[in-house]
């Protein structure tokens, strides 16, 4: 515990500070005192993968499941995400400074594996560098890439030029290449009880840097000069030199022991915090995972409900038992009549100490080559999609069965469950009119519980058809499009945020289409 404490201060204080020259270095050392060149490649490793991955869950929680109606805060007014108040001082700039400390630090860890010749954390910090810079991009447009952190390398910047999405989603891909590259030379992994997500597992860590590949080409499809069926297609055709996620075994998730400093980020909070007095599951989930007869009466239910939600027990609030959700963006005069009887998020589930951080899986996958062969970036055809679609489904139900296991009680979805979901008017690809937006919306439940994913696919694919409430009066009645800068770096950086802003076309609000939604691509809302 002292000495992952030590660890995390040490990579992250020192992360931030500059270099001297070499000279400087020499003669001036304080032996009482780590300085930048003391640390080892493999000391900022447990830290960075451990810290941002309870960040990761925390701001599941907090943003994306408010932003794209999995729960609301309708138990009072503390937080106000799912009526759109997002302000500069707690959120802006808290993705912000999330994003940037962690590609600062995995930018450090890169340079000293380099320099220590440490080949398999010189792989893994451009893995991270780009899932990092992704969700950066994403959630606020053009940010600094070529010329971020370089202030504390000699002949670099404090202020960095803006690369356009366009620019980093390309220079991504070739981070993401070179990371393959260095995979397939099989590097070891030093220390493997260090890494609690492939315990030092080269061709895991592959996969998973293949499959984000996947993710992000799915990301700009939309954007045709992009050609990303073509690489699609090269990596599906090239297993052994794509090797991407065949499994749930695969999935990038980080395994927390229990144990402190070793904790999963809602692992001592209590229930009531949670979500019992304040988040509740949402009409939008509700309607989406239950399934009813012309007289209302709820008859069927999607098999992950039971794990990830629990219904209200107070049989004098909901006396017919039933599945309930509140109204997402409801206005504050509301919240007294649509939060009664509601259902709300499985404690016994998300609030382990050892429960796990997941930054993707194997059923993402599926879902991106059913999309795909829909779309015919990849060969196949509705056939295919049909058959990808399923196996999205089954990993994902396998997934949360596993899961299923800590909850009271105990929750299974069997093989015959899968089947008789996808049978099912929720689930059936056959009885789907609108095999897009039936695709969209099954990504949609795939993605609970995974980072800001299915707030990224919204904006990508308007799916899916969300109602927004009556009280998202801060932001005008608009689903934010992106996050805008923090005052800081308009005041630190103006010209090169200033000059962002220009290129993206509007001011610095949440209104702005990012370069690859379908909102920048066909002009609508």
């Amino acid at each position: 515990m002292k000495k992952l404490k030590i660890i995390i201060i040490c990579g992250f204080v020192l992360g931030s500070l500059f270099s001297c020259t070499r000279n400087f270095e020499e003669i001036n050392t304080n032996p009482n005192k780590t300085t930048v060149g003391m640390i080892q490649a493999s000391g900022m490793f447990e830290p960075i993968l451990y810290n941002s991955a309870n960040q990761w869950l925390y701001r599941t929680w907090y943003y994306n499941d408010e932003l794209i109606q999995f729960t609301a805060f309708t138990g009072g007014v503390t937080r106000r995400e799912h009526q759109y108040f997002l302000e500069d001082s707690r959120d802006w700039y808290g993705f912000w400074n999330h994003y940037a400390t962690y590609g600062k630090n995995v930018d450090h860890m890169y340079d000293l594996a380099v320099e220590q010749g440490d080949e398999s954390l010189e792989a893994i910090a451009l893995t991270f560098k780009v899932l990092f810079f992704a969700n950066m991009t994403d959630m606020f447009g053009s940010v600094p890439y070529v010329e971020a952190f370089t202030g504390r390398k000699l002949g670099g910047t404090l202020t960095p030029v803006f690369n356009t999405q366009e620019e980093i989603y390309q220079l991504m891909f070739e981070d993401l290449e070179e990371a393959n590259a260095i995979y397939a030379t099989n590097p070891v992994f030093l220390i493997p009880s260090m890494d609690g997500m492939y315990g030092g597992n080269m061709a895991a860590w592959r996969k998973f840097n293949n499959s984000l590949y996947l993710r992000l080409l799915c990301r700009i499809s939309g954007r045709s000069e992009m050609n990303a069926g073509a690489k699609m297609t090269e990596i599906l055709n090239n297993p052994s030199t794509y090797p991407i996620f065949t499994s749930n075994a695969d999935n990038a998730a980080v395994k927390f022991t229990g144990n402190d400093p070793y904790i999963s980020e809602f692992g001592t909070t209590t229930e009531s915090d949670f979500t019992s007095s304040g988040r509740k599951l949402t009409e939008q989930l509700i309607k989406m995972t239950v399934e009813t007869d012309i007289n209302g009466n709820q008859v069927y239910v999607d098999p992950r409900l039971p794990v990830i939600g629990k219904k209200n027990p107070n049989a004098v609030v909901n006396p017919d038992n039933i599945w309930k959700g509140t109204v997402s963006g409801c206005t504050d005069l509301e919240r007294s009549t649509v939060d009664i009887g509601t259902s709300w998020l499985n404690y016994r589930i998300f609030c382990r100490k050892d429960a796990p951080a997941t930054y993707m899986d194997y059923a993402e996958t599926r879902f991106i080559f059913a999309e795909a062969a829909l779309k015919g970036y990849i060969a196949g055809g509705q056939a295919a999609a049909k058959n990808y679609y399923e196996a999205g489904v089954r990993a994902s139900m396998e997934k949360w069965s596993e899961q299923g296991a800590y909850s009271d009680p105990a929750v299974t979805i069997t093989s015959a469950e899968v089947d008789a979901y996808l049978a099912s008017s929720l689930g059936s690809w056959d009885l789907a009119a609108d095999k897009e937006e039936f695709l969209g919306n099954q990504k949609y439940l795939a993605l609970f519980w995974v980072g800001m994913e299915a707030y990224h696919e919204y904006r990508r694919t308007g799916y899916p058809v969300l109602t927004i409430g009556e009280g998202t009066i801060y932001n005008d009645h608009v689903l934010p499009t992106r996050l805008g800068y923090p005052n800081i770096t308009i005041t630190t950086n103006s010209a090169n945020a200033n000059a962002a802003l220009e290129e993206m076309g509007g001011p610095n609000d949440m209104k702005t289409p990012v370069w690859w939604s379908k909102q920048a691509i066909t002009g609508g809302k």
